[in-house]
Parts: C-alpha cells; structure tokens; sequence
C-alpha cells in the first residue's frame, strides 16, 4: 500500500517510530459487508480513483476494486492478538495483500486463517482470537480513542500533533514530520 511505502521510508529518513493501530471506522456495518456505493453515495468512484492514483505513484497496479465493505472488527481484534505474538507486522502485511491485491474477504475464517498462517501463526488459535473477550475489549477502546482523536478516515497517521488523513505521497508525512520536530537519520 502506498502509506506502508510512505511511511517505511519516513521511518529510515527520520527519527519517528511508527505505532500501526486499528481502528474500527464503521461499527455498524453488518457482518457481511454493506455496498460501498451505499456508505458513500455518489463519491465512491471518486475515492477509488485517488486511492488508485497514489498506489500508482509507488508502482501499485494490483489493486482490486472493492465493492462490498466488510466488517472489521474480528481482523482487528486477530491484529491485537498478532501484536502480542510479536507478528503484527507481518499478520498487517499478509492481510492488506489479501484484501487489497487479492480482493479476498477477511471475514471469511478460511481466508483469515490462511493470513494468519502467512504471518507464522497458527491459524487455530488465531481464529479463536479473533471472538476472545480481551480482544474485542481492546477494539473497542481503539475505537474510543480513535474517536477522541479524531479519525476520520484510514489511514490516519499522527506526528507529534499534527494529523495526516488518508494515503498521501511521502512529501506530505515527510513534511508533517520536520514540522513536528522529527529530526533526520544521519
């Protein structure tokens, strides 16, 4: 995704430590998904085609069109297990491939097993995870937090305390960083 390349190499270029968080935008979409034409009526096309734009710029061809939202909440709440089993990056990783380049639905406990697999854990556990109290519990305070900071769109990136909203080219995270007080790497 064009915010992971944007961000890893903010990450070389700057010192900033980089903190991935999810957080559960639309709670009341229903297991299953909902259009996405119907969550955002009349801008959809509009929307796909920026993020499409800024995936180009970092060579990303492979996108599939999404026209069903899936719920969210339970690929959160396995990202917070993944965390604690030191795999979030790679649990992230597997998952964006999956739903961005392969179009597959994370709701489905194949497909997400077979992510979690692809991350080195073990997808058994990895689906029990998924409904543990614990971790439903921590998705909800993500989503607390992220409405008290006031997200309103993914990604959402914070430097210090200025906020960067949705996939945007590495000039514009880059500039927010030196205006933070992020010094460069030598």
């Amino acid at each position: 995704m064009a915010e992971q390349s944007s961000l890893v190499r903010l990450q070389a270029e700057y010192d900033v430590e980089l903190d991935w968080r999810g957080f559960e935008l639309r709670p009341e979409t229903p297991k299953g998904g909902i259009l996405a034409e119907k969550l955002f009526p009349g801008r959809y096309d509009a929307m796909v085609a920026r993020v499409e734009q800024v995936a180009r710029m970092f060579g990303i061809t492979t996108m599939r069109r999404r026209e069903l939202m899936n719920n969210t909440r339970r690929a959160i709440a396995l990202a917070e297990w993944a965390r604690d089993q030191g795999k979030l990056h790679a649990f992230r990783e597997a998952a964006m491939e999956a739903y961005w380049h392969r179009g597959e639905n994370l709701e489905d406990e194949e497909v997400i097993g077979r992510v979690a697999e692809q991350a080195g854990l073990p997808a058994r556990q990895a689906l029990a995870a998924m409904d543990a109290p614990e971790y439903q519990a921590r998705v909800d305070a993500l989503r607390a937090e992220g409405n008290s900071l006031g997200v309103s769109g993914i990604p959402t990136v914070f430097v210090g305390n200025l906020r960067v909203v949705g996939a945007q080219p590495y000039e514009v995270y880059a500039d927010a960083a030196r205006r933070a007080g992020a010094k460069p790497r030598s």
